[in-house]
């Protein structure tokens, strides 16, 4: 008999590897800029499930701009800007090196 999986749940932005220069931190940033999310929610202790939803409507959302920043509104651009340049700094601040692939990531 199979034993029926736990869900895998996520550790929050503030507590994802690489200081949150990952995928699921990608969607969370995107979900902020496209207001889906408030900004601040970090989805911490989320099932996979809800995340995985998000990003559908991330998706939605980037196909609007043909997933180009560049042709994003002017005031989404520069939202996504203040939100991207700010987890830059903070993952940094948090030991992420940009140089360093990201393979240990899920």
């Amino acid at each position: 008999m199979k034993r029926p999986t736990t869900p895998k749940i996520y550790p929050g932005l503030n507590n994802d590897i690489n200081g949150g220069m990952t995928m699921i931190g990608k969607i969370i940033r995107d979900a902020w800029v496209f207001g889906i999310l408030p900004e601040g929610e970090t989805c911490e202790n989320w099932e996979m499930s809800r995340i995985d939803a998000v990003h559908q409507q991330i998706n939605a959302q980037w196909d609007k701009y043909g997933c180009m920043v560049s042709a994003l509104p002017a005031d989404l651009a520069e939202r996504h800007k203040q939100i991207y340049d700010k987890a830059i700094v903070e993952a940094k601040d948090r030991g992420w090196d940009p140089e360093v692939l990201a393979s240990d990531e899920d």
